[in-house]
């Protein structure tokens, strides 16, 4: 049995084509505080790769990601 993320804010980036996803979730991501939680969901299959990159390079982490049908679902803790 899997431990429940709980969101502080949740985003829905379905449908948006690539960069707009992690262009969205840069922004997105200022509006919680330090140590919240963010849930992306997101229809774009280079979001596999772009999320995990952005988050290295800006400093947050990616608790989990989870892919139901063609939606992909980051919970990213904001850590920076």
């Amino acid at each position: 049995m899997s431990e429940e993320i709980k969101a502080d804010k949740v985003m829905d980036l379905r449908g948006m084509p690539c960069p707009m996803p992690v262009v969205k979730i840069s922004k997105g991501i200022k509006e919680v505080e330090i140590g919240q939680v963010v849930e992306a969901h997101s229809t774009d299959p280079g979001s596999l790769t772009d999320f995990p990159a952005w988050a290295r390079t800006s400093g947050n982490e990616i608790l989990k990601t989870e892919q139901d049908g063609d939606v992909i679902k980051f919970f990213i803790k904001r850590t920076a």
